[in-house]
C-alpha cells in the first residue's frame, strides 16, 4: 500500500477524476482518493513514477508520502491553506462591500457618491469603478479560474469550473455593456448610457467569488477540526526512552530502541515501546489505550504497552515491539487508513459527483436557450443560467459524506 499527496483538487469530481486516471494504470489493483485529507492510497505493483505521471496528466499534482515527512508537511499545509483562504475572503469582502455600495446602494436606493461616479452625472464613471473593484476581486480569487478552466481543458470539469464559468459570464457581459455605454456617452447620449448602468452585473461576479471563498474557508476549517483528534492520538506516542547499555542509563530517541533492548521506566513516565517486565512492579495507567481509568497492577512477566503511564514503581522491561509494530502505532495507522479509505456510500457519492458537473453545465445551457425563447432581456436570461451554474455545485453531495465519516473517525480516535 503506497500513499500519495494530491494537490489541486477542489471537489468530489476532482477526486473521481484522479481515481479514474490512476485505476487505468496496469498493475493498480485498487485506488482510493480522499478529498478531505488530499491523499491517495494505491494497491498494486505499478511504478511510483507512472502513478504520479497519471495524476499530473489528469491536471493535478502528486507526490509520494513517507513516514518522515507525513505529519509535519500535512500540519503545515493545513494551517497555511486555512490562513490563505481566510485572508482572501477578508480582502474580497472589503472590496465587495465597496462594489455593492455603488452597484446596489447608489443605483437602486440613491445612496450618495462623489459626483465623478454619480450615475446621473457620469454613468460611465459608475461602470468603470465597478469594473476596477470587480477586477481586484477576480485577481484575488484567480485560483478558481485557474483550476476551473484547467479542468475544462483536461475534460474533467469540477466545482471551480462552475464558479469560473458563472462569474466569467457576468464579468464579460458587463464588460460588453460598459463598451456600449462608452459609445453612447461619446455620442452625447448620456441618458441612454445611464439606462445601461442597470444592465451591469459586475456585483454578481464579485459576490459569487466571495461567497464561494467563504465556503472554501469553512470547508478548510472543518477539515482541520476533524483531523485534530488524530493528531492528539499521535501525540500520545513517547519521543524518548531510557535504555540500559553497559550498566548505564542512556536517554535515546524512541526510534533507536531495538527488539530485546532493556529499558527502564520511572514513576510518572510514559512507557516508550511495547515490552515485558523483567524487574520491579508498578501500577500502569492504560486509559490512553483501553479507556480504563483505574491503573492496572503490573509485575514480572506482565506485558506493558507504549503510550501508557507508569504511576508508581520503578520497572525494567525488555522491548518486544518497536517502531511501527507497537500497539499505539498500529492504532494510529488503523485510524489513518480509515480516514484515507472510503466507505461504500462515499464511493457512490463520488460516482454521482463525477458526472454531476457536466450535467449542470448542460442544464445551464438549456436554461439559457429556453429563457431566450420566452424572454426578451438577455441580462435576465443570463442571470438565470448563471444561477444554475453556481447554486448547483456538487460540494454538498461530494463533501457531506466523507466529512461525516471523518468526523466519526475523529470522535473514535478522541475517545481512544
Amino acid at each position: 500500500m503506497n500513499k500519495y499527496k494530491i494537490t489541486g483538487m477542489s471537489c468530489a469530481a476532482c477526486s473521481a477524476r484522479v481515481e479514474k486516471a490512476v485505476s487505468k494504470i496496469e498493475g493498480v489493483t485498487q485506488c482510493n482518493v480522499n478529498l478531505l485529507t488530499e491523499s491517495m492510497i494505491v494497491d498494486g505493483t505499478a511504478n511510483e513514477s507512472d502513478i504520479i505521471n497519471a495524476v499530473v496528466n489528469a491536471g493535478y499534482g502528486a507526490s509520494a508520502i513517507n513516514s518522515s515527512n507525513k505529519k509535519s508537511e500535512k500540519d503545515d499545509n493545513s494551517k497555511n491553506s486555512s490562513k490563505a483562504v481566510l485572508n482572501r475572503f477578508i480582502v474580497s469582502v472589503v472590496f465587495l462591500l465597496m462594489l455593492m455600495y455603488i452597484s446596489m446602494g447608489h443605483t437602486m436606493w440613491g445612496w450618495s457618491v462623489p459626483s465623478y461616479i454619480d450615475m446621473h452625472i457620469n454613468p460611465l464613471g459608475t461602470g468603470l469603478v465597478q469594473l476596477v473593484l470587480t477586477t481586484i476581486i477576480v485577481v484575488i480569487n484567480q485560483k478558481f479560474f485557474i483550476s476551473g478552466f484547467r479542468g475544462l481543458i483536461h475534460k474533467s470539469p469540477n466545482m471551480d469550473t462552475l464558479v469560473a464559468l458563472g462569474s466569467s459570464a457576468s464579468f464579460i457581459y458587463s464588460l460588453v455593456i460598459l463598451f456600449i455605454m462608452s459609445i453612447k456617452s461619446s455620442e452625447g447620449l448620456n441618458d441612454n448610457a445611464m439606462h445601461y448602468v442597470h444592465e451591469l452585473y459586475f456585483e454578481s461576479a464579485g459576490t459569487i467569488l466571495t461567497l464561494i471563498t467563504l465556503g472554501k474557508f469553512l470547508e478548510s476549517y472543518s477539515k482541520g477540526k476533524t483531523t485534530n483528534a488524530l493528531k492528539q492520538l499521535a501525540s500520545l506516542a513517547p519521543k524518548t526512552a531510557v535504555i540500559l547499555r553497559d550498566g548505564r542509563e542512556l536517554t535515546v530517541s524512541v526510534e533507536e530502541v531495538n527488539l530485546g533492548d532493556i529499558f527502564v521506566v520511572k514513576p510518572g513516565e510514559s512507557i516508550p515501546v511495547d515490552g515485558v517486565i523483567i524487574d520491579g512492579c508498578s501500577a500502569v495507567d492504560e486509559s490512553s489505550l483501553t479507556g480504563e481509568s483505574i491503573p492496572v497492577d503490573k509485575s514480572i512477566d506482565d506485558k506493558v504497552s507504549s503510550a501508557t503511564i507508569n504511576k508508581s514503581g520503578y520497572i525494567k522491561c525488555r522491548a518486544t515491539a518497536v517502531g511501527q509494530d507497537t500497539t499505539i502505532s498500529k492504532i494510529i495507522q488503523m485510524v489513518t487508513d480509515a480516514s484515507a479509505t472510503k466507505a461504500p456510500i462515499a464511493k457512490i457519492a463520488d460516482r454521482v459527483s463525477g458526472v454531476f458537473v457536466p450535467f449542470v453545465i448542460v442544464v445551464s445551457i438549456i436554461t439559457f436557450i429556453v429563457w431566450m425563447l420566452v424572454q426578451d432581456s438577455f441580462g435576465y436570461t443570463l442571470s438565470r443560467a448563471i444561477s444554475v451554474l453556481v447554486i448547483s455545485c456538487p460540494c454538498a453531495l461530494g463533501l457531506a459524506t466523507p466529512v461525516a465519516i471523518m468526523v466519526g473517525n475523529g470522535v473514535g480516535a478522541k475517545n481512544n
